[in-house]
C-alpha cells in the first residue's frame, strides 16, 4: 500500500490518468470488494493511478425513506477491509466536523461534500486530519468562486487538494457541465478531477430520488480529459438499475474497460 506522499504524488503526476470510482454507496461488502478488484485490475492494465470511493452515508438524499448506507462506524470498517484487502487508497465523502477526524484514521482521501464545499469549520476539520482533501465544487459555485473554498483550505494548513467539478445548476431538475471550469480551477494549482456520473445526475428528477442520463457520462468524461482534467471521478455498479442510490447516472461496472481504454487514448494524444 502506497503511503501518503506517494499517492499526492501520484495524483499530481500530469504523465499519468487518475480515476476516482465505485459505487456512490456502500451497500455491502461483496459489491465494494467486487468493484475495487475490478478497477484494480484494469487500471494497472492501462497504466492508470485508481483511488476507490464509496460512502458510508448518503446524507442528501432526495427522500427521508432513501437508502442512506450503514453509516460511519459500519462503513468505515468496510472501508477499511477493502484497503488492505484489495490493496488500494479509499476515498470516502464526510459531513461533520467529528466525521472528518474519524475518517481521517481510516481512508486517504476525504471528501468534501459539492453541497457543503462552502462549510468553513467542515474544511477545517478535513484539512486538519492531515489527509489529501477533495474539495468538490458546488452546483451553486461558478468556477473561479472555488478560490475561496480553496483559500479556506490554505489558511487551515492545506496543501493536498484536489479541485472536482461535478456541473452547474441549470434550471429545474439538470445540470450543465462548462468545460471551462476545469482551466479555470486549475489556476488555483491544484489537481482538478471532473465528475462524469454527477454531472449527468438530474436532481429530484425522480419525483422522491434523482434522475441520471448515464449513457451521456463517457461524453462528457471525454470532453473533461481533452479540457485538461487531471483524473476523473465515476461512479459505477455491476447492476445500476438494481443499485440503491444513483443508479440512473452510474456506469455499468461491465463498460468501464471500453470508457476508460477511450480516456486513456485521448490523454496520451495530448
Amino acid at each position: 500500500m502506497l503511503n501518503d506522499s506517494a499517492i499526492w504524488k501520484s495524483l499530481r503526476d500530469n504523465r499519468r490518468l487518475s480515476l476516482i470510482a465505485g459505487p456512490c454507496v456502500i451497500e455491502n461488502e461483496g459489491l465494494c470488494l467486487e468493484v475495487a478488484r475490478s478497477l484494480k485490475g484494469l487500471c494497472s492494465r492501462l497504466g492508470i493511478f485508481f483511488v476507490f470511493k464509496a460512502s458510508y452515508d448518503k446524507a442528501n438524499r432526495t427522500s427521508a425513506e432513501s437508502f442512506r448506507g450503514p453509516g460511519i462506524e459500519e462503513g468505515l470498517r468496510l472501508l477499511a477491509g477493502v484497503r488492505k484487502r484489495v490493496g488500494v487508497p479509499i476515498l470516502t465523502d464526510v459531513h461533520t466536523e467529528w466525521e472528518a477526524k474519524a475518517a481521517g484514521e481510516v481512508v486517504d482521501v476525504v471528501q468534501i461534500p459539492a453541497f457543503l464545499c462552502r462549510q468553513t469549520d467542515l474544511i477545517t476539520a478535513a484539512v486538519r486530519t492531515g489527509k489529501i482533501v477533495n474539495l468538490k465544487k458546488g452546483q451553486f459555485l461558478s468556477p473561479g468562486e472555488m478560490g475561496q473554498v480553496v483559500a479556506k483550505a490554505q489558511s487551515a494548513g492545506g496543501k493536498k487538494l484536489l479541485l472536482t467539478e461535478r456541473g452547474t445548476t441549470f434550471g429545474y431538475n439538470n445540470l450543465v457541465s462548462d468545460m471551462r471550469a476545469i482551466p479555470i480551477m486549475k489556476r488555483l494549482g491544484f489537481p482538478v478531477i471532473f465528475d462524469a456520473t454527477h454531472s449527468v445526475q438530474l436532481p429530484g428528477g425522480g419525483g422522491n430520488k434523482s434522475g441520471g442520463q448515464r449513457e451521456f457520462a463517457p461524453v462528457l468524461a471525454r470532453c473533461a480529459v481533452a479540457a485538461g482534467a487531471n483524473g476523473l471521478f465515476i461512479e459505477t455498479h455491476p447492476e445500476p438499475d438494481r443499485a440503491l442510490s444513483d443508479g440512473p447516472n452510474m456506469i455499468p461496472l461491465a463498460e468501464m474497460p471500453a470508457v476508460m481504454k477511450s480516456l486513456v487514448k485521448i490523454f496520451e494524444a495530448l
